[in-house]
Protein backbone atom coordinates (compact mmCIF):
# COMPACT_ATOMS: atom_id res chain seq x y z
CA UNK A 1 0.00 0.00 0.00
CA UNK A 2 2.70 2.51 0.98
CA UNK A 3 4.79 2.17 -2.16
CA UNK A 4 1.81 2.97 -4.36
CA UNK A 5 1.78 6.48 -2.93
CA UNK A 6 5.49 7.15 -3.16
CA UNK A 7 8.69 5.77 -1.70
CA UNK A 8 8.76 8.29 1.16
CA UNK A 9 5.29 7.48 2.50
CA UNK A 10 3.76 10.55 0.96
CA UNK A 11 6.04 13.03 2.72
CA UNK A 12 7.90 15.36 0.42
CA UNK A 13 11.62 14.97 0.89
CA UNK A 14 13.33 18.37 0.98
CA UNK A 15 15.88 19.07 -1.69
CA UNK A 16 19.52 18.88 -0.74
CA UNK A 17 19.88 22.58 -1.46
CA UNK A 18 17.18 23.54 1.00
CA UNK A 19 18.55 21.19 3.67
CA UNK A 20 21.97 22.85 3.58
CA UNK A 21 20.48 26.35 3.87
CA UNK A 22 18.12 25.71 6.78
CA UNK A 23 19.87 24.98 10.06
CA UNK A 24 18.37 22.41 12.34
CA UNK A 25 20.36 23.39 15.43
CA UNK A 26 19.43 27.07 15.65
CA UNK A 27 19.75 28.99 18.91
CA UNK A 28 16.06 28.95 19.84
CA UNK A 29 15.73 25.25 19.12
CA UNK A 30 18.66 24.50 21.45
CA UNK A 31 17.06 26.61 24.21
CA UNK A 32 13.76 24.77 23.83
CA UNK A 33 15.62 21.45 23.98
CA UNK A 34 17.37 22.52 27.20
CA UNK A 35 14.05 23.62 28.75
CA UNK A 36 12.43 20.35 27.82
CA UNK A 37 15.31 18.28 29.18
CA UNK A 38 15.30 20.15 32.49
CA UNK A 39 11.52 19.89 32.81
CA UNK A 40 11.52 16.12 32.43
CA UNK A 41 14.76 15.64 34.38
CA UNK A 42 13.39 17.51 37.39
CA UNK A 43 10.19 15.48 37.34
CA UNK A 44 11.65 12.03 36.71
CA UNK A 45 14.53 12.43 39.14
CA UNK A 46 11.97 11.43 41.78
CA UNK A 47 9.84 8.90 39.86
CA UNK A 48 11.43 5.52 40.75
CA UNK A 49 12.05 6.56 44.35
CA UNK A 50 8.59 7.81 45.25
CA UNK A 51 7.20 4.27 45.86
CA UNK A 52 10.11 3.68 48.27
CA UNK A 53 9.57 7.12 49.89
CA UNK A 54 5.85 6.50 50.40
CA UNK A 55 6.58 3.04 51.80
CA UNK A 56 9.25 4.24 54.23
CA UNK A 57 7.84 7.64 55.22
CA UNK A 58 4.11 6.91 55.35
CA UNK A 59 3.97 3.08 55.49
CA UNK A 60 1.66 3.02 52.44
CA UNK A 61 0.72 -0.33 50.91
CA UNK A 62 1.18 -1.13 47.21
CA UNK A 63 -2.27 -0.22 45.91
CA UNK A 64 -2.26 3.05 47.92
CA UNK A 65 1.12 3.89 46.41
CA UNK A 66 -0.32 3.26 42.95
CA UNK A 67 -3.30 5.51 43.73
CA UNK A 68 -1.13 8.37 45.03
CA UNK A 69 1.32 8.19 42.13
CA UNK A 70 -1.43 8.08 39.52
CA UNK A 71 -2.87 11.40 40.76
CA UNK A 72 -0.51 13.52 38.69
CA UNK A 73 -1.36 11.50 35.57
CA UNK A 74 -5.08 12.19 36.09
CA UNK A 75 -4.41 15.92 36.50
CA UNK A 76 -2.14 15.96 33.47
CA UNK A 77 -4.72 14.09 31.46
CA UNK A 78 -7.43 16.61 32.40
CA UNK A 79 -5.42 19.74 31.63
CA UNK A 80 -3.84 18.73 28.33
CA UNK A 81 -6.90 19.12 26.04
CA UNK A 82 -7.27 22.73 27.23
CA UNK A 83 -3.50 23.25 26.95
CA UNK A 84 -3.55 22.46 23.24
CA UNK A 85 -6.39 24.92 22.65
CA UNK A 86 -4.72 27.67 24.74
CA UNK A 87 -1.36 27.18 23.01
CA UNK A 88 -3.01 27.40 19.59
CA UNK A 89 -5.02 30.51 20.59
CA UNK A 90 -2.79 32.70 22.79
CA UNK A 91 0.84 33.85 22.90
CA UNK A 92 2.81 30.61 23.12
CA UNK A 93 5.84 32.01 24.90
CA UNK A 94 3.76 33.62 27.65
CA UNK A 95 1.78 30.42 28.10
CA UNK A 96 5.03 28.42 28.31
CA UNK A 97 6.61 30.77 30.86
CA UNK A 98 3.54 30.77 33.13
CA UNK A 99 3.17 26.98 33.06
CA UNK A 100 6.90 26.41 33.62
CA UNK A 101 6.97 28.78 36.59
CA UNK A 102 4.04 27.01 38.27
CA UNK A 103 5.74 23.66 37.55
CA UNK A 104 8.87 24.95 39.32
CA UNK A 105 6.91 26.14 42.36
CA UNK A 106 5.19 22.79 42.92
CA UNK A 107 8.46 21.08 43.90
CA UNK A 108 8.48 23.12 47.12
CA UNK A 109 5.26 21.32 48.07
CA UNK A 110 7.03 17.96 48.35
CA UNK A 111 9.41 19.43 50.90
CA UNK A 112 6.57 20.66 53.10
CA UNK A 113 4.19 17.70 52.74
CA UNK A 114 4.09 16.05 56.18
CA UNK A 115 1.21 13.62 55.64
CA UNK A 116 0.27 11.12 52.98
CA UNK A 117 -2.82 13.16 52.10
CA UNK A 118 -0.79 16.37 51.65
CA UNK A 119 1.74 14.52 49.51
CA UNK A 120 -1.06 13.08 47.35
CA UNK A 121 -2.55 16.58 46.88
CA UNK A 122 0.80 18.11 45.90
CA UNK A 123 1.58 15.25 43.51
CA UNK A 124 -1.82 15.56 41.86
CA UNK A 125 -1.64 19.36 41.54
CA UNK A 126 1.84 19.06 40.05
CA UNK A 127 0.32 17.28 37.08
CA UNK A 128 -1.50 20.46 35.97
CA UNK A 129 1.51 22.68 35.14
CA UNK A 130 3.51 19.63 34.02
CA UNK A 131 0.87 18.71 31.46
CA UNK A 132 0.44 22.27 30.21
CA UNK A 133 4.19 23.02 30.05
CA UNK A 134 4.98 19.89 28.03
CA UNK A 135 2.35 20.80 25.43
CA UNK A 136 3.51 24.43 25.22
CA UNK A 137 7.20 23.56 25.00
CA UNK A 138 6.78 20.92 22.28
CA UNK A 139 4.61 23.27 20.22
CA UNK A 140 7.20 26.04 20.54
CA UNK A 141 9.83 23.53 19.35
CA UNK A 142 7.84 22.93 16.15
CA UNK A 143 7.56 26.70 15.61
CA UNK A 144 11.32 27.29 15.78
CA UNK A 145 12.18 24.40 13.44
CA UNK A 146 12.66 25.00 9.69
CA UNK A 147 9.92 23.16 7.81
CA UNK A 148 12.39 21.14 5.74
CA UNK A 149 13.99 19.69 8.91
CA UNK A 150 10.81 19.21 10.96
CA UNK A 151 10.63 15.39 10.93
CA UNK A 152 14.26 15.16 11.97
CA UNK A 153 13.97 17.99 14.48
CA UNK A 154 10.94 16.49 16.20
CA UNK A 155 12.88 13.25 16.55
CA UNK A 156 15.79 14.96 18.27
CA UNK A 157 13.41 17.03 20.42
CA UNK A 158 11.78 13.85 21.69
CA UNK A 159 15.23 12.56 22.55
CA UNK A 160 15.61 15.37 25.10
CA UNK A 161 12.70 14.18 27.21
CA UNK A 162 13.41 10.48 26.59
CA UNK A 163 16.99 11.00 27.75
CA UNK A 164 15.80 12.88 30.81
CA UNK A 165 13.28 10.13 31.61
CA UNK A 166 16.05 7.55 31.33
CA UNK A 167 18.98 9.37 32.97
CA UNK A 168 17.13 11.19 35.77
CA UNK A 169 15.94 8.03 37.58
CA UNK A 170 19.50 6.68 37.51
CA UNK A 171 20.80 9.94 38.95
CA UNK A 172 18.09 10.00 41.60
CA UNK A 173 18.77 6.42 42.68
CA UNK A 174 22.53 7.07 42.80
CA UNK A 175 22.10 10.23 44.91
CA UNK A 176 19.67 8.52 47.27
CA UNK A 177 21.96 5.49 47.64
CA UNK A 178 24.85 7.80 48.50
CA UNK A 179 22.98 10.15 50.85
CA UNK A 180 19.78 8.38 52.01
CA UNK A 181 18.25 11.88 51.88
CA UNK A 182 14.90 12.41 50.17
CA UNK A 183 14.67 16.18 50.96
CA UNK A 184 17.94 16.69 49.07
CA UNK A 185 16.34 15.14 45.97
CA UNK A 186 13.33 17.45 46.30
CA UNK A 187 15.61 20.50 46.49
CA UNK A 188 17.64 19.30 43.49
CA UNK A 189 14.47 18.94 41.41
CA UNK A 190 13.44 22.46 42.43
CA UNK A 191 16.79 23.87 41.25
CA UNK A 192 16.78 21.94 37.97
CA UNK A 193 13.25 23.16 37.21
CA UNK A 194 14.43 26.73 37.80
CA UNK A 195 17.19 26.30 35.19
CA UNK A 196 14.60 25.06 32.69
CA UNK A 197 12.33 28.02 33.39
CA UNK A 198 15.18 30.50 32.86
CA UNK A 199 16.04 28.85 29.54
CA UNK A 200 12.42 29.10 28.37
CA UNK A 201 12.29 32.83 29.07
CA UNK A 202 15.07 33.52 26.53
CA UNK A 203 13.41 31.79 23.55
CA UNK A 204 12.43 34.19 20.74
CA UNK A 205 9.41 33.44 18.57
CA UNK A 206 8.10 35.11 15.44
CA UNK A 207 4.69 36.69 15.81
CA UNK A 208 2.01 34.38 14.44
CA UNK A 209 -0.54 35.67 11.99
CA UNK A 210 -4.21 34.91 12.74
CA UNK A 211 -5.49 31.89 10.82
CA UNK A 212 -8.00 32.87 8.13
CA UNK A 213 -11.35 31.03 8.09
CA UNK A 214 -10.51 29.12 11.25
CA UNK A 215 -13.29 26.64 12.10
CA UNK A 216 -15.63 27.49 14.97
CA UNK A 217 -15.01 25.99 18.38
CA UNK A 218 -15.48 22.24 18.31
CA UNK A 219 -14.06 19.05 19.82
CA UNK A 220 -11.09 19.15 17.42
CA UNK A 221 -9.77 22.22 19.27
CA UNK A 222 -9.23 20.05 22.35
CA UNK A 223 -8.43 16.62 20.92
CA UNK A 224 -7.42 15.52 17.42
CA UNK A 225 -10.42 13.26 16.80
CA UNK A 226 -9.22 12.23 13.35
CA UNK A 227 -6.25 10.51 15.06
CA UNK A 228 -8.45 8.39 17.36
CA UNK A 229 -6.99 5.01 16.38
CA UNK A 230 -3.43 6.30 16.74
CA UNK A 231 -4.41 7.62 20.18
CA UNK A 232 -5.66 4.22 21.33
CA UNK A 233 -2.50 2.60 20.03
CA UNK A 234 -0.08 4.96 21.77
CA UNK A 235 -2.10 4.57 25.00
CA UNK A 236 -1.27 0.87 25.05
CA UNK A 237 2.43 1.69 24.81
CA UNK A 238 2.07 4.34 27.54
CA UNK A 239 0.49 1.71 29.81
CA UNK A 240 3.58 -0.49 29.44
CA UNK A 241 5.96 2.41 30.11
CA UNK A 242 3.94 3.42 33.19
CA UNK A 243 4.26 -0.01 34.80
CA UNK A 244 7.92 -0.40 33.92
CA UNK A 245 9.17 3.09 34.90
CA UNK A 246 7.32 3.27 38.21
CA UNK A 247 7.86 -0.27 39.54
CA UNK A 248 11.20 -1.35 38.08
CA UNK A 249 13.15 -0.33 41.21
CA UNK A 250 10.96 -2.09 43.75
CA UNK A 251 10.53 -5.08 41.36
CA UNK A 252 14.28 -5.47 41.01
CA UNK A 253 14.78 -5.33 44.78
CA UNK A 254 11.94 -7.58 45.95
CA UNK A 255 11.55 -10.09 43.10
CA UNK A 256 14.99 -10.38 41.50
CA UNK A 257 17.26 -9.47 44.41
CA UNK A 258 19.02 -6.79 42.33
CA UNK A 259 19.50 -4.12 44.99
CA UNK A 260 21.82 -1.74 43.13
CA UNK A 261 20.86 -2.42 39.52
CA UNK A 262 18.09 0.10 38.83
CA UNK A 263 20.50 2.90 38.03
CA UNK A 264 22.33 0.65 35.56
CA UNK A 265 18.97 -0.41 34.09
CA UNK A 266 18.01 3.19 33.31
CA UNK A 267 21.51 4.02 32.07
CA UNK A 268 21.32 1.15 29.55
CA UNK A 269 17.79 2.22 28.65
CA UNK A 270 19.05 5.74 27.92
CA UNK A 271 21.86 4.37 25.74
CA UNK A 272 19.26 2.45 23.75
CA UNK A 273 17.17 5.61 23.32
CA UNK A 274 20.15 7.67 22.12
CA UNK A 275 21.43 5.00 19.75
CA UNK A 276 17.96 4.45 18.30
CA UNK A 277 17.35 8.16 17.72
CA UNK A 278 20.74 8.65 16.07
CA UNK A 279 20.39 5.68 13.74
CA UNK A 280 16.75 6.50 12.95
CA UNK A 281 17.19 10.15 11.94
CA UNK A 282 17.95 9.38 8.29
CA UNK A 283 14.69 7.46 7.92
CA UNK A 284 12.75 10.26 9.63
CA UNK A 285 14.35 12.83 7.34
CA UNK A 286 13.15 10.78 4.35
CA UNK A 287 9.66 10.59 5.84
CA UNK A 288 9.70 6.83 6.49
CA UNK A 289 7.57 7.17 9.60
CA UNK A 290 5.64 3.90 9.59
CA UNK A 291 8.81 1.91 8.92
CA UNK A 292 10.55 3.50 11.91
CA UNK A 293 7.50 2.93 14.08
CA UNK A 294 7.10 -0.73 13.05
CA UNK A 295 10.74 -1.44 13.91
CA UNK A 296 10.29 0.29 17.26
CA UNK A 297 7.15 -1.52 18.40
CA UNK A 298 8.64 -4.91 17.52
CA UNK A 299 11.87 -4.20 19.44
CA UNK A 300 9.91 -2.94 22.44
CA UNK A 301 7.71 -6.05 22.45
CA UNK A 302 10.78 -8.28 22.58
CA UNK A 303 12.23 -6.08 25.34
CA UNK A 304 9.13 -6.17 27.56
CA UNK A 305 8.84 -9.93 27.08
CA UNK A 306 12.44 -10.47 28.18
CA UNK A 307 11.80 -8.11 31.12
CA UNK A 308 8.88 -10.30 32.25
CA UNK A 309 11.09 -13.38 31.81
CA UNK A 310 14.02 -11.77 33.65
CA UNK A 311 15.74 -14.57 35.53
CA UNK A 312 19.08 -12.88 36.14
CA UNK A 313 20.88 -9.57 35.75
CA UNK A 314 21.85 -10.19 32.11
CA UNK A 315 18.26 -10.62 30.90
CA UNK A 316 17.22 -7.70 33.13
CA UNK A 317 19.72 -5.36 31.47
CA UNK A 318 19.17 -6.74 27.95
CA UNK A 319 15.48 -5.89 28.28
CA UNK A 320 16.43 -2.29 29.16
CA UNK A 321 18.48 -1.96 25.97
CA UNK A 322 15.73 -3.36 23.74
CA UNK A 323 13.00 -1.24 25.34
CA UNK A 324 15.19 1.84 24.84
CA UNK A 325 15.93 0.98 21.22
CA UNK A 326 12.24 0.34 20.55
CA UNK A 327 10.83 3.45 22.19
CA UNK A 328 13.52 5.60 20.59
CA UNK A 329 12.18 4.56 17.18
CA UNK A 330 8.48 4.38 17.98
CA UNK A 331 7.69 7.62 19.82
CA UNK A 332 9.13 10.26 17.44
CA UNK A 333 7.51 8.48 14.51
CA UNK A 334 4.15 8.56 16.29
CA UNK A 335 4.58 12.25 17.15
CA UNK A 336 5.28 13.10 13.51
CA UNK A 337 2.26 11.04 12.46
CA UNK A 338 -0.03 12.99 14.81
CA UNK A 339 1.29 16.28 13.44
CA UNK A 340 0.81 15.16 9.85
CA UNK A 341 -2.87 14.34 10.28
CA UNK A 342 -3.47 17.81 11.81
CA UNK A 343 -3.98 21.17 10.13
CA UNK A 344 -1.18 23.73 10.49
CA UNK A 345 -3.26 25.66 13.04
CA UNK A 346 -3.66 22.50 15.17
CA UNK A 347 -0.05 21.93 16.18
CA UNK A 348 -0.82 22.48 19.86
CA UNK A 349 -3.80 20.15 19.65
CA UNK A 350 -1.73 17.47 17.91
CA UNK A 351 0.92 17.68 20.63
CA UNK A 352 -1.64 17.62 23.44
CA UNK A 353 -3.48 14.69 21.84
CA UNK A 354 -0.49 12.34 21.75
CA UNK A 355 0.47 13.37 25.28
CA UNK A 356 -3.11 12.86 26.53
CA UNK A 357 -3.11 9.39 25.00
CA UNK A 358 0.30 8.51 26.46
CA UNK A 359 -0.68 9.84 29.90
CA UNK A 360 -3.96 7.94 29.89
CA UNK A 361 -2.04 4.74 29.24
CA UNK A 362 0.56 5.59 31.90
CA UNK A 363 -2.12 6.34 34.49
CA UNK A 364 -3.88 3.05 33.83
CA UNK A 365 -0.52 1.29 33.92
CA UNK A 366 0.45 2.76 37.30
CA UNK A 367 -2.92 1.83 38.85
CA UNK A 368 -3.03 -1.59 37.21
CA UNK A 369 0.57 -2.37 38.12
CA UNK A 370 0.05 -1.46 41.77
CA UNK A 371 -3.20 -3.43 42.00
CA UNK A 372 -1.81 -6.60 40.39
CA UNK A 373 1.41 -6.40 42.42
CA UNK A 374 -0.62 -6.10 45.64
CA UNK A 375 -3.04 -8.96 44.99
CA UNK A 376 -1.01 -11.28 42.73
CA UNK A 377 2.67 -10.43 42.17
CA UNK A 378 5.04 -8.07 40.40
CA UNK A 379 5.88 -10.88 37.98
CA UNK A 380 2.21 -11.12 36.94
CA UNK A 381 2.08 -7.33 36.47
CA UNK A 382 5.00 -7.42 34.04
CA UNK A 383 3.64 -10.42 32.12
CA UNK A 384 0.43 -8.47 31.55
CA UNK A 385 2.57 -5.51 30.47
CA UNK A 386 4.35 -7.67 27.88
CA UNK A 387 0.98 -8.88 26.60
CA UNK A 388 -0.30 -5.30 26.27
CA UNK A 389 2.86 -4.29 24.40
CA UNK A 390 2.39 -7.22 22.02
CA UNK A 391 -1.25 -6.27 21.46
CA UNK A 392 -0.20 -2.69 20.70
CA UNK A 393 2.43 -3.87 18.22
CA UNK A 394 -0.10 -6.05 16.37
CA UNK A 395 -2.59 -3.21 16.34
CA UNK A 396 -0.05 -0.89 14.71
CA UNK A 397 1.10 -3.41 12.10
CA UNK A 398 -2.40 -4.54 11.13
CA UNK A 399 -4.51 -1.38 11.48
CA UNK A 400 -2.87 1.87 12.64
CA UNK A 401 -0.29 2.02 9.86
CA UNK A 402 -2.99 1.96 7.17
CA UNK A 403 -5.16 4.38 9.19
CA UNK A 404 -2.36 6.97 9.19
CA UNK A 405 -1.73 6.61 5.46
CA UNK A 406 -5.40 7.30 4.79
CA UNK A 407 -5.81 10.34 7.09
CA UNK A 408 -2.56 12.30 6.78
CA UNK A 409 -2.82 15.88 5.53
CA UNK A 410 0.64 17.45 5.67
CA UNK A 411 3.50 16.76 3.31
Amino acid sequence: MEKNINPTEGDVKPSAQVETKERLWNRNYIKVMISNFMLFFAFYLLTPLLPIYLDQEFKADKDTIGLVLSGYVVATFLVRPFSGFIVDTFDRKKVLMLCFFLFFLCFSGYIGAGTLLMFAIVRTLHGLPFGAATVANSTVAIDVLPSSRRNEGIGFYGLSNNLAMAIAPSAGIYIYSATDNFPLLFWLSLGIALIGFISSTSVKLRKRQPVANKPKLDLDHFFLTKAWLMAINISLFGLCWGVMSNYVAIYGQKELGITDGTGIFFAILSCGLVLSRLTGQKALRKGLLTRNCAQGVILSTVGFTIFALAINEWTYYLSALLIGLGNGRMYPAFLNMFIKVARNDQRGTANSSILISWDLGMGIGILLGGFIAEYISFSAAFWITAAMQGAGALMFLLFTRQFYMKHRLQA
